[in-house]
């Protein structure tokens, strides 16, 4: 009977200490390794670093989002390049403070101008609902989503990030798009210095691809700041027309894209630059009253105040034909791929009997969309600038070429700039190692 009652006591003394043990264990573990949590949708992980983004179940593409309050009832603007037959409705759904909010119906605004292309500049817009302090956005085939895991973000890029604001510029120059094998260094440098002889702050340019040389004036002005290159990968995504005229050209959009990259440019430019210049690479809009761009506008603007799109006329000097003395076939630019505008006086008198192309000077907050030579929706009023007080020197293939040297017109407004000019061109290249030694 003793032993009876030992070998119970034995077995009750092992059980309790297994029980201890196993509490102590299990407070231990669940201390050290958390119970797993279902993870919590957070959208700023989900962010798109592209500059082109495919939106899903649609043959469309999203470019950037942009704050914009001037239209009711809307106040983000989203930029992209849709399929123009497969305009669906769409939804937006916003990244507020980290986290989903509900989605909200958009309004979808082709532009009329896509010169017969299967794709063109369409803006979208939203309305982000109360309370919602969106950093990003995005569109939606259906009202709502269950996965959220594969959407791509777009950032909202003028959302204020902080009290201190930034400088606002006097003058920003967009260059729609570089691509093919373009390695026109020496015309490039001379364009870019001459325009910061006139007062331009920046250069904002889409770079599909360009020749190795071109790529490493354009990495240098970048790295100075003067420059913004914003890569344009749409070969990625559709094969881009290198024309304008679709039934000659063919492809699936106007020139690389040059309609959504000239709107793209405005609007990353509305909140940092009183004037914005939409032009070519080749292109300089020269004042012929004025020393820079800003007296010029000091002139204009007060003459014209409603006015916020300024027409500036185009003349072409042909390539071809030189100047006589040859005093401008600088030794050192001898061996710098491209063209030396300085060299280029005749210029073109435009035929006015067909339509002549304009570029423009624009207030960027009067703009809402804009074609290349004209634009499509604005808030104020337009002007033609007269040519003897502003024109476009366009140093290119001759338009008219059937026309002599004898039926062209000396302009050697650009001679007015030579010392600083080629002294600045001489410091970029020289930099570079672009320039020819003396000996």
């Amino acid at each position: 009977m003793a032993n009876y009652i030992k070998g119970t006591l034995l077995i009750i003394i092992i059980s309790m200490c297994v029980l201890v043990l196993f509490n102590f264990r299990s407070r231990s573990t669940n201390r050290f390794i958390p119970t797993p949590r279902r993870p919590q949708p957070n959208c700023t992980s989900l962010v798109t670093e592209q500059a082109i983004t495919p939106l899903k179940n649609t043959k469309h593409l999203l470019v950037s989002a942009f704050m914009d309050h001037r239209l009711n009832g809307f106040d983000i603007r989203i930029i992209g390049m849709f399929h123009r037959n497969s305009i669906q409705p769409l939804h937006c759904l916003y990244c507020c403070s980290g986290h989903l909010s509900g989605t909200t119906s958009a309004n979808t605004l082709q532009h009329t101008d896509h010169f017969g292309f299967p794709f063109g500049a369409t803006d979208v817009m939203c309305q982000t609902p109360e309370n919602c302090e969106a950093s990003h956005v995005t569109l939606l085939t259906q009202p709502t989503t269950v996965d959220v895991s594969d959407l791509s973000w777009i950032p909202i890029k003028n959302k204020k990030t902080s009290a201190k604001e930034d400088k606002m510029l006097n003058f920003t120059v967009c260059i729609s798009n570089l691509f093919g094998d373009y390695n026109n260094v020496l015309q490039f440098a001379q364009t870019l210095e001459m325009y910061r002889l006139l007062g331009v702050n920046r250069v904002v340019i889409y770079n599909t691809s360009c020749g190795p040389d071109l790529d490493r004036l354009l990495q240098s002005y970048a790295q100075e700041g003067f420059l913004e290159v914003v890569p344009w990968p749409i070969d990625k995504h559709m094969n881009p027309s290198r024309g304008w005229h679709f039934p000659e050209h063919g492809g699936d959009i106007h020139y690389f894209g040059q309609l959504t990259t000239l709107n793209e440019c405005i609007y990353r430019s509305m909140e940092r630059s009183r004037y914005v210049l939409l032009n070519d690479i080749d292109e300089i809009v020269m004042p012929y009253k004025h020393d820079n761009l800003m007296s010029l506008m000091d002139t204009l603007q007060p003459q014209h105040p409603d006015v916020g799109v300024f027409q500036i006329e185009n003349h072409i000097f042909p390539k071809n034909h030189y100047e006589p003395s040859g005093k401008f076939h600088l030794p050192q630019w001898r061996g710098v791929p491209g063209i030396n505008i300085l060299e280029h006086i005749y210029r073109e008198d435009p035929a006015r009997n067909i339509y002549h192309p304009y570029k423009m000077i624009v207030q960027p907050r009067m703009v809402e969309q804009t074609s290349v030579h004209e634009v499509l929706k604005y808030f104020g009023q337009t002007y033609r600038v007269p040519l003897e007080v502003c024109r476009l020197i366009h140093v290119r293939v001759a338009l008219r070429g059937s026309l002599t040297l004898e039926q062209l017109n000396v302009d050697k407004r650009l001679w007015d700039f030579q010392e600083k000019l080629i002294s600045n061109v001489d410091k970029v290249l020289g930099k570079l190692g672009f320039l020819m030694s003396e000996n």
